[in-house]
């Protein structure tokens, strides 16, 4: 075993990649076979400490040698105690082939932020979070992310051992089909924000596809953390089942420093870079890509108060933005009212409007569990979509055009519509074309709400709250209004409040219907 330290300014040199600046540190270096034929695998381990301050990324060259079977890499790091209030000391890692690390990806093998200690890449194999493969020669790079650093300082170390030998045979990867047997034209149930153990999360796709179909789900989207490594590993979970077949779309939850987004329906094998903050101007290309690789852009939880989780990229970029993560709290509260003036603004500036009209840039909402674990049940929330049949494209369609509601779970179903005096009509996500004087009448449908409230909401605010639905949970509420008095109505179903001045949290909520013409 050779050790190396790094704490020395010499063994350090600072690049630009293009965005922000990243320190590399000295290269690791192996011989071009092991000493002893015996002994197949070499080790080095490298020793260092990083500031407060420290860029959001630092690379470990790696010279790999031709020759090597397989790559292990093993890390730990210090963690001091820190006063109350104060960030302790948090470090990610994962691993870029001989490739490189500009921006994009190409070289990328494998990324599994803090939830893993050790990990390995072999052409035949790979530990979760990691994408298989051939070792070959040239200079990989550990990517390390001090997420957080204390004041004491982030002092780490890295064991990386090569493995000489012959490569296994190289995994084929198979995928998931983009299609599954549905109900023709339906509302279909999903949770498109799903963590398995390729990232942080400790459940295999098999438990995940389990849960999801206990939850009432027609279809999933896999959302891991900064890796698509997930992608092959779910076509064994789709296909026909006794209790229905499940479509599974692929994805990503891209995960920066200034926010997440959830790369929704990327065709298999996509990845999405997350190295870039607000301030650096490279989002848009990275939304660019996710729409080229056929998926939709989702900011996630963009008022989460986690680390890193506030959404700071704005919502110009935007399909939909997810309004609901997981059980209902305050800060989907303030997501829901931040949504909803994002409404407010668009019928304000002539933007709100359907599907296909000209200059409609609404963005709608969605809801999803950002499960990891148990006890995070699947499923709560769900989006439920209106689409022509169960497939990736027709499901991103429906969300894409607003025509979804979100549900606490598949015991809660609604339908709202609004018509006009000639029988003019629209449901979720459309528009009724109506003169702004002509009456119009808003109702909504719901069941498996018990007590719940309905209140129907418009760019004026709360118009109209319901009384108490029965304990059974079904109801029927309807209101009248005009174009002139709402320029667009969308319900909320929510449970009785506690008390206080806030209101009861949601069970149910409807993308809008825009009235006028």
């Amino acid at each position: 075993m050779c050790e190396d330290d790094h704490h020395g300014v010499g063994r350090r040199a600072l690049f630009v990649t293009g965005a922000a600046a990243a320190l590399t540190l000295g290269t690791v270096s192996f011989p071009s076979e092991a000493a002893d034929a015996a002994q197949a695998s070499v080790t080095r381990t490298v020793r260092g400490t990083l500031p407060t301050g420290a860029p959001d990324f630092v690379y470990l060259p790696v010279e790999v040698p031709s020759g090597v079977r397989e790559i292990k890499v093993a890390y730990t790091y210090e963690r001091p105690t820190v006063p109350a209030g104060t960030a302790g000391n948090a470090l990610d890692i994962g691993i870029f082939d001989q490739h490189g690390t500009e921006l994009g990806g190409r070289g990328f093998r494998g990324w599994s932020g803090g939830a893993r200690t050790e990990f390995f890449v072999r052409a035949d194999d790979a530990t979760p979070g990691y994408l298989p493969g051939p070792v070959r020669e040239g200079t990989w790079h550990i990517a390390l992310g001090p997420y957080t650093v204390a004041p004491q300082g982030l002092a780490y170390e890295v064991t990386v051992t090569l493995t000489y030998g012959e490569p296994g045979e190289a995994v084929k990867p198979v995928y998931p089909p983009s299609r599954a047997e549905g109900r023709g034209r339906a509302w279909y149930r999903g949770d498109c924000h799903l963590h398995s153990w390729y990232s942080d999360g400790r459940r295999t796709p098999a438990e995940i596809a389990a849960l999801a179909r206990a939850a009432g789900l027609d279809f999933i989207n896999s959302s891991d953390h900064n890796t698509h490594s997930a992608h092959a590993h779910w076509a064994d979970q789709a296909g026909p089942h006794p209790d229905g077949e499940l479509l599974i779309l692929l994805g990503e939850e891209v995960t920066t420093r200034n926010g997440h987004v959830v790369a929704l329906g990327t065709d298999p094998g996509t990845f999405v870079d997350w190295r870039y903050r607000a301030r650096d101007n490279r989002f848009g290309k990275y939304a660019r890509r996710i729409r080229q690789a056929g998926g939709l852009v989702v900011p996630a939880h963009p008022h989460a108060t986690c680390v890193g989780c506030n959404w700071k990229f704005g919502f110009g970029e935007a399909d939909a933005v997810e309004v609901w993560n997981g059980a209902y709290g305050p800060d989907d509260e303030v997501s829901l009212a931040d949504w909803d003036g994002m409404l407010v603004a668009s019928v304000r500036e002539g933007r709100g409007g359907a599907q296909g009209d000209k200059g409609r840039d609404w963005i709608p909402a969605m809801g999803n569990s950002d499960a990891h674990r148990d006890p995070d049940p699947v499923g709560t929330p769900q989006t439920v979509v209106l689409a022509d049949e169960l497939s990736r494209e027709a499901i991103q369609e429906g969300i894409r055009a607003g025509r979804s509601y979100v549900a606490e779970s598949k015991a809660v179903s609604l339908s709202f519509s609004a018509t006009g005096p000639k029988g003019e009509h629209a449901d979720i996500g459309g528009r009724l074309r109506v003169d702004r004087d002509d009456p119009v009448t808003v109702r909504l449908e719901v069941s498996g709400t018990p007590r719940c409230t309905v209140r129907f909401v418009t760019d004026q605010g709360v118009l109209h709250t319901s009384a108490v639905l029965p304990v059974a949970g079904s109801g029927t509420v309807e209101w009248r209004t005009t174009a002139q008095y709402a320029a667009y109505v969308r319900a909320e179903v929510r449970h009785e409040a506690a008390a206080g001045p806030l209101p009861g949290a949601l069970a149910a909520f409807t993308n809008p219907i825009f009235l006028g013409r």
